[in-house]
């Protein structure tokens, strides 16, 4: 427990000092992924004394292509905070983080809470209330990017900031699976995307987390906001980027970055 709560503390001083840490990895040559949500859960449990919120959670490592470059075989998770949430179309100063990307998701408003196991993607479809497009800022606390699995579990599955917009629809009204989105970067196309790039469809990461979650006795509860997995690779930002995502049928959501 004292280990767990030292390495919560490197990460609470690289967020505050916006000077990145060692890889945990690199400390510890055996610490784990289990060992590392527990660093995570000790963070969140920090940053809830100190009066912050939970809002919701968010899940990473959905593309094939991010689970072959850190060799792993499923995704991973964070918390998401009442402080991390940016108005959309609004600024984001690159001071408050650290080493910024931005990825486009759909995110999940739940109505009803789950709990696995046995949660499937028809169930996570019932407990939503509506869809909406995001944009998620994910940052890193390790210091160069320079994580393993285990790193960025810990440091609450790299999470940043996130910024909803578009409008609320419900999911049974459009096709999450073959959705399409746009992203662009300062009015130029860097990426697209479409629903099935996050595990064949984003409400089967939402029902991941769930079964994920309840290993650690963790609900999605009713009204919390669920960011589903990436559709597309992050793009790093820096002061003066403007990145917006264009979905079909759920609208747009944009947000720009200052010194």
């Amino acid at each position: 427990m004292t280990q767990i709560k030292e390495y919560s503390n490197l990460l609470l001083e690289a967020e505050e000092t916006r000077n990145g840490t060692t890889p945990l990895t690199a400390i510890q040559g055996d610490f784990d992924v289990i060992k590392a949500y527990y660093v995570q859960l000790e963070t969140i449990a920090e940053k809830v004394k100190s009066g912050r919120k939970i809002t919701g959670k968010k899940i990473g490592l959905t593309s094939k292509a991010m689970q072959n470059l850190l060799g792993v075989s499923e995704p991973d998770y964070g918390h998401l905070l009442d402080d991390m949430v940016v108005e959309n179309g609004g600024a984001i100063s690159v001071k408050r983080l650290l080493q910024p990307k931005v990825e486009a998701e759909i995110a999940f408003v739940l109505k009803e809470t789950l709990k696995g196991p046995g949660i499937t993607p028809i169930d996570v479809l019932r407990a939503t209330e509506y869809v909406l497009p995001s944009l998620e800022i994910v940052d890193s606390r390790i210091r160069d990017w320079k994580i393993k699995l285990a790193d960025t579990v810990a440091d609450n599955a790299s999470s940043g900031l996130y910024i909803l917009g578009g409008k609320p629809v419900k999911p049974e009204e459009v096709d999450l699976e073959m959705m399409g989105m746009v992203f662009e970067k300062n009015g130029e196309v860097v990426n697209t995307g479409v629903g099935a790039a996050a595990l064949g469809h984003p409400a089967t990461c939402v029902a991941w987390l769930a079964n994920k979650l309840s290993e650690f006795d963790i609900a999605l509860e009713a009204g919390e906001v669920i960011l589903s997995g990436a559709l597309s690779t992050a793009v790093n930002a820096q002061a003066g980027d403007v990145f917006t995502a264009k979905f079909a049928h759920i609208g747009q959501v944009s947000v720009h970055f200052t010194e």
